[in-house]
């Protein structure tokens, strides 16, 4: 049997057993009272959740990443499924030293004694679908050699259904087909990217390039000679990990917040392309205030149209709009557009709670302390609170990317711990 024929039938036997876990709760559920159906149903999902998670990370390659990038759309699933997604963001676990320098060899079309004069055999990180490896020319540079596992990219659409029709087995994609369908072709489209690195080779140089004017924020340069779909070797640009920086002078932290902000803002409202993924560990830190940018294969492209929907947005939510706001989210098609009214105070009561650490007045003067924020608990609070609206909104295809990177970004100024007043950057892209 086949690499792919074993992985096929590794995914579908867990499809046919979550199937089967769901029909049980619908046949359970049908002599129960609300509260017990609500319960059991909530533990049906832990337990597929946790299925999900399980098979997904014995599974390297394109499987491992669609969990990963599933996992970081709390929107879509339900919060039992999300959790149990989110350990597949842990590191994976190392290929063995002898497949991946047939890859490089393969890649790069001679022994890799010769394309490097030195190569770690030993990986300084290892992901879904690929590794990273420390290595030197033969000019003396030191690199970094990303590279890609064997055949990761053939499995990529079948894992993607698999994956797709066991969520659909369980209800818990409570969506329309149209609506699953954008979903999930914008995570097809954003694996598909990150598998191609001459595509993120193309990223690197254009960000570099958007962003030269601050020498602060530094983009790896690509090696062109030792770089293929499936093999990229990168300038090596070394800095302290976001704990170590954690514990810096605040002065310091203001600027790596600043730069942070201006590496989302400015790739969003002014390139109209965006680096999707900031996860702590795909930047890096220097004592100076400088931030170093990895991993540019999930990138987002917006049209012209979408970005001065965004802006309309943000300048009805700053100025406190509520009426212009709705009618903003309809256009995202984020808000259903039906019969229920929605009461202005539910739309005020998340602006206080999203604008505070922006030091958006009149919701918060001054720097905001991002090392005790309590905005994600005051947000949670208000989700509870407010569940019976909660049918009128839905995913939205256009705006996943800049939801994951929002909140990525919020959580890493929380984890710097850092003070800083937001708002002067805020103007510099939004005139409210």
């Amino acid at each position: 049997m086949t690499s792919s024929s074993k992985r096929f039938m590794k995914l579908a036997g867990m499809t046919a057993s979550i199937a089967g876990k769901a029909a049980k709760n619908s046949f359970k559920s049908l002599s129960s009272d609300e509260n017990k159906r609500a319960e059991a149903r909530s533990q049906m999902l832990q337990d597929v959740g946790i299925q999900i998670a399980d098979t997904l990370g014995e599974m390297k390659g394109a499987v491992m990443k669609v969990g990963q990038i599933a996992s970081q759309y709390k929107e879509v699933f339900p919060p039992e499924v999300a959790a149990a997604l989110e350990k597949l963001q842990n590191d994976a676990p190392a290929m063995p030293y002898s497949q991946i320098k047939s890859q490089v060899e393969r890649e790069l079309n001679m022994p890799i004694e010769q394309a490097y004069e030195h190569f770690e055999e030993q990986p300084f990180a290892a992901a879904s679908i690929g590794q990273v490896h420390k290595a030197i020319l033969p000019t003396g540079q030191h690199v970094v050699v990303k590279v890609q596992y064997p055949d990761v990219d053939k499995n990529c659409d079948s894992d993607l259904k698999q994956v797709r029709m066991a969520l659909k087995m369980t209800g818990v994609l409570s969506m329309g087909k149209e609506l699953q369908d954008q979903i999930f072709n914008e995570i097809r489209d954003t694996l598909k990217d990150e598998l191609d690195y001459i595509k993120e080779a193309q990223n690197l140089a254009i960000f570099a390039a958007f962003h030269a004017d601050d020498p602060g924020l530094i983009i790896p340069k690509v090696i062109k000679s030792h770089s293929t779909r499936r093999i990229l070797t990168l300038t090596e640009e070394l800095g302290e990990p976001l704990s170590v920086a954690a514990g810096w002078d605040n002065e310091v932290k203001q600027k790596i917040a600043t730069r942070l902000f201006h590496f989302s803002a400015g790739q969003i409202f002014e390139l109209y392309r965006m680096h999707c993924d900031p996860h702590p560990g795909n930047f890096a830190f220097r004592p100076d205030g400088s931030v170093i940018a990895y991993d540019f294969g999930g990138i987002r492209t917006y049209s012209d149209a979408e970005i001065q929907l965004f802006r309309r947005f943000a300048k009805h939510a700053l100025k406190g709009d509520v009426t212009a706001l709705e009618q903003d989210l309809i256009a995202l098609d984020i808000r259903r557009v039906d019969e229920v009214l929605i009461p202005g105070s539910f739309y005020q009561k998340w602006l206080e709670i999203g604008l505070k650490p922006l030091s958006i007045a009149p919701y918060h003067s001054g720097p905001f302390d991002f090392g005790s924020s309590q905005v994600h608990h005051e947000a949670i609070s208000q989700a509870k609170q407010g569940l019976k609206y909660f049918k009128q909104f839905q995913p939205s295809a256009s705006t996943m990317m800049i939801d994951r990177t929002v909140s990525g970004q919020y959580w890493n100024l929380v984890n710097l711990g850092v003070e800083i007043d937001l708002s002067p950057l805020v103007k510099h892209y939004i005139d409210y």
